[in-house]
């Protein structure tokens, strides 16, 4: 059995977690990123440096144009909202229409060739609830679909299925302490709008939209419960 695993590389907070957390386990990481039209290009430069500290055997980047369809307030003009608030009846308008089925379909791919079987994706079902392709269903529904279409059992990989950002900070801490913690706010991004003019205590970004609203909370959260732990 190949030692080898298919690391879908965001550049974010969860991406590089999940990443390290199976890092830990053994395997060889192979990164992938695809600049698919997003707003900014901070994410992949983000991912490029996740990559180098977590020492992935490859970083590969690839381009699909996902703005030729838009339906997303991140690969068009479209205003990104300020609201987190999550009605579950209504997707949101930063998900990008089939998104993760298509960067899963390229992982497979490249899985394929390495040998390998599993695949990593840092998505989180608490956080994005409103995300059709964020569901535990929704992956595992597509493991079994790639594992019968190939004759080869692939596992499609999501360590932080079940926890919120703050549990999320958490495990960053047991993972590597307070270095691995500052390496997650220096490097990762987060904000839909990709600023990195504004330097907050949970990293860079405008501090007003979904995500970064979500990181802050998720931080805050982290450093109470710490400190009421010591």
């Amino acid at each position: 059995m190949s030692d080898a695993a298919v690391v879908l590389l965001s550049g974010g907070l969860d991406s590089y977690t999940a990443a390290a957390i199976v890092g830990r386990q053994g395997f060889r990481l192979y990164a992938l990123t695809v600049r698919y039209g997003q707003r900014h290009a901070r994410e992949v430069d983000a991912a490029r440096a996740v990559a180098a500290a977590l020492g992935v055997a490859r970083h590969l980047e690839l381009d699909v144009d996902l703005r030729a369809f838009g339906g997303s307030s991140l690969t068009t003009d479209a205003p990104v909202p300020k609201d987190r608030t999550i009605d579950p009846t209504e997707i949101p308008s930063t998900y990008v229409p089939a998104r993760n089925t298509v960067f899963l379909s390229l992982a497979l791919a490249w899985a394929e060739v390495l040998g390998a079987s599993d695949i990593v994706l840092g998505v989180n079902a608490l956080d994005y609830s409103g995300y059709p392709d964020c569901r535990n269903e929704t992956l595992q529904s597509l493991a079994r679909s790639i594992s019968l279409g190939m004759d080869v059992a692939f596992a499609i990989v999501t360590p932080l299925m079940w926890i919120d950002k703050a549990a999320t900070f958490a495990l960053a801490h047991d993972l590597g302490g307070q270095h691995f913690v500052d390496l997650l706010v220096e490097e990762t991004h987060t904000c839909y709008l990709g600023d990195r003019s504004h330097r907050h205590d949970w990293g860079y970004g405008c501090g007003t939209c979904p995500a970064c609203r979500l990181r802050a909370e998720g931080f805050a959260k982290w450093k109470r419960e710490w400190k009421a732990a010591r």
